[in-house]
């Protein structure tokens, strides 16, 4: 039996073995567990993700280009970082030999079938043929049971070839233009960048430089808006003018003149009951959405801890696209489970005593798996602050699903004088529904109007005009611009906060709201004005949608191929035409912004001179030096985080007004800071380690972080 992680493969054995205690085995550092199940031996080992992967046929070097013939080989044969990956083939081929049954136990998506199918294809000697698949969405004890009881007699072959599919054209696409970008930029002799694009990071990056290049052409608007209020009994109202925007200021002006110190006469109130249906159930993008707008958690890292709670039996399945929780699942063993946990008794109870439980479900269908849900087991262990964090927005998003909706009270105050309407609203909760069980996530925005009859007069507290210009489009953060790939049905549930990551990686785009760097600007125009089809997201979305045919067994995995090299060809021949021009361009742009990125804007403290990021030769640290060192003798220097890749920030700093720098890995929150700060809380630390009479030695570990 295969599984896709280590952890996996331990809750599987676990819950298969008769006596809930497989023997642990280890064969060249690699673990893998045997059950003991009625009369079988059942051997469970793991992948570490994929085994195998896309590379090109026979001799090639990394910088070869244009590469049409790859086969799927072992990763450890042309990457340097899975060198280890090596044992895990040998040691899982080595226990095959000895089978009679195989079982695929991986993820039961897209990527999961593919990982299982080439380790039983390659590493198992052609086992795909004859081996059953074991189909999941939990890794509760329960369920891993019945799923080994009803093993699927074969491989999910149509899956299987639809994502083969696209992982063939991602590397054909992606590393065909990448290298000719890359080289042409080298061949230059101005320095090395890694430039890449590729059939999903193309249109991707495309939709953040338009965004960039709309707020670089917006030209603001003036207008005005009548700021004005009531108070009564010691309370004050804010007021909305009848007209929101003012285009003029006399117009606006003579507003005011108008009011000021006049009685408003309450001319009507009206008043209604809203109901709020409860939300739907989560799919992965909405808890990625959800995750960024509570807790500020990338995509990629939403989905990193998801993951974590998965293997952990917390939750079910996070890669899915469903919004529908079946019956099937267990509503009620759920909430009692989640009951026995102390901060959500009192609410499972609720749910449970109101008898019948029909969810709320959503539009969204995934044939694999439902929407997330937990599965009312509780945490075996102490969870982190993201982990417990997300744990609880699932558990309580689950339960406002089960119920009734919110009801509330809307009212509306006219008020007049002469020609002008002001209005005031209102809202109160009546009945908070399934914002009792969805609380701290729901907004409770609730405003009494005033004790006021209709008839009645009250005068104007203030009121003024308050100029304003009008915005831009706002910025792509990492959650929105996931859910415009979404909308233009560009990648995966999978692989699209993957994408995301990579343009940060790059240097292509910076901050949280995201600004696409000149660099991206000027690859994305080249690509526009050379080919067009590569950042087109209709002709992405496209083979998207021809991937799901291949799922759905309407169309071949070789049609497919064959249909997008005819495409990619011609626009590989073009660009190779004109390499030495868009090396010339892009090394420009290339070589201005590495100057840019790794100088500060805030000068030298000491001697005026720039401040730069530099790395040491010898230990490979990174630090801020004076470029004064030479011609002012300047010795200035201060600390950077040695994790991650750094950006320098235009923020400044709110204590000392030096410059911020964020660094950024992944899977972890980027980390904002100020280096002069945290050298002096360094100083601070030392000189109180230092000091006589201290009962410390010295510094036994220096911090990397603020």
């Amino acid at each position: 039996m295969v599984c896709e992680k280590p952890d996996a493969a331990a809750r599987v054995a676990r819950a298969l073995d008769d006596h809930a205690s497989p023997r642990k085995r280890e064969l060249q550092g690699v673990t893998f567990f045997e059950c003991s199940r009625r009369d079988e031996l059942v051997i469970v080992c793991s992948a570490l993700g994929h085994l195998y992967a896309v590379d090109s046929k026979g001799k090639t070097t990394r910088r070869s280009y244009p590469v049409w013939d790859y086969a799927w080989k072992p990763k450890h044969e042309f990457e340097r970082r899975s060198a280890r990956l090596s044992r895990w083939i040998h040691v899982i081929s080595s226990l095959s030999k000895e089978a009679d049954r195989f079982v695929s136990a991986t993820d039961y998506d897209i990527e999961g079938s593919v990982i299982g199918h080439s380790i039983l294809q390659y590493a198992c000697n052609g086992a795909h043929l004859k081996a059953s698949r074991m189909k999941f969405s939990t890794m509760t004890e329960k369920e891993l049971k019945t799923a080994f009881r009803n093993l699927a007699p074969q491989l999910d072959f149509p899956m299987v070839e639809a994502g083969r599919c696209r992982h063939e054209l991602d590397w054909l696409y992606g590393i065909n233009l990448s290298r000719l970008l890359t080289e042409a930029a080298l061949k230059q002799g101005r320095g090395y960048a890694t430039l890449s694009t590729g059939r999903v990071q193309g249109p991707t990056l495309s939709f953040v430089v338009e965004r960039e290049e709309e707020i670089g052409c917006f030209v603001p608007t003036p207008f005005w808006n009548i700021e004005a209020a009531i108070k009564h009994e010691n309370q004050e109202y804010q007021l909305e003018y009848s007209k929101e925007k003012i285009p003029a200021l006399a117009e606006a002006e003579k507003i005011v003149q108008d009011c000021q110190g006049k009685l408003l006469e309450v001319k009507d109130i009206e008043s209604k009951e809203v109901r709020q249906l409860p939300p739907y159930p989560f799919d992965l993008s909405s808890l990625q959405a959800e995750a960024y707008r509570h807790f500020g958690y990338t995509p990629a890292r939403t989905l990193a801890v998801a993951e974590r709670l998965y293997l952990d039996a917390l939750i079910s399945y996070p890669r899915t696209s469903s919004q529908k929780l079946p019956p099937d699942i267990g509503y009620e063993d759920i909430l009692r489970g989640i009951g026995t946990q102390r901060q959500y008794g009192a609410l499972s109870g609720k749910l449970l005593g109101e008898g019948h439980l029909r969810p709320g479900q959503g539009p969204k269908e995934d044939p694999a798996h439902p929407a997330i849900y937990p599965t009312g087991e509780s945490p075996k262990r102490t969870l982190l602050g993201p982990e417990a964090r997300l744990f609880d927005l699932i558990v309580r998003r689950f339960m406002a699903t089960f119920a009734e909706p919110c009801l509330r009270l809307s009212s509306r105050m006219i008020l007049e004088t002469g020609l002008h309407r002001f209005l005031l609203r209102g809202s109160r909760i009546l009945r908070p529904g399934w914002t009792e069980f969805y609380r701290p996530y729901v907004m409770e925005d609730t405003q009494e109007l005033p004790q006021l009859d209709v008839g009645m007069h009250i005068p104007i507290a203030r009121i003024r005009a308050l100029g304003k210009f009008t915005q831009p489009p706002p910025r792509y953060n990492p959650s929105s611009l996931l859910r415009k790939m979404e909308e233009e049905n560009i990648g995966t549930k999978a692989t699209r906060a993957d994408t995301i990551e990579t343009l940060y990686r790059r240097g292509y785009v910076k901050d949280l709201r995201i600004r696409a760097n000149p660099l991206a600007i000027h690859v994305t125009q080249l690509l526009a004005k050379h080919c067009p089809l590569i950042i087109n997201p209709e002709f992405t979305a496209n083979l998207e949608a021809m991937m799901d045919e291949i799922q759905a067994q309407k169309t071949t995995r070789r049609r497919v191929l064959i249909r997008a090299i005819d495409h990619l060809r011609p626009v590989m021949l073009e660009l190779m035409a004109r390499e030495e021009n868009l090396g010339a361009e892009l090394s420009e742009v290339v070589s201005a912004q590495k100057t840019a990125e790794l100088t500060f804007d805030s000068p030298c403290p000491q001697c005026g001179s720039a401040l730069k990021i530099v790395k040491n030769r010898k230990s490979g640290k990174r630090f801020i030096g004076c470029t004064g060192k030479w011609e002012k003798n300047c010795s200035f220097s201060l600390p950077l985080p040695q994790f991650g890749s750094l950006s320098i920030l235009k923020r400044k700093c709110k204590v000392c007004g030096f410059q911020m720098t964020q660094a950024r890995s992944r899977g972890r929150r980027p980390l904002v800071s100020c280096p002069r700060c945290y050298a002096a809380k360094l100083r601070a630390q030392v000189s109180e380690a230092t000091r006589p009479g201290s009962s410390e030695v010295g510094l036994r570990e220096v911090p990397q972080t603020t």
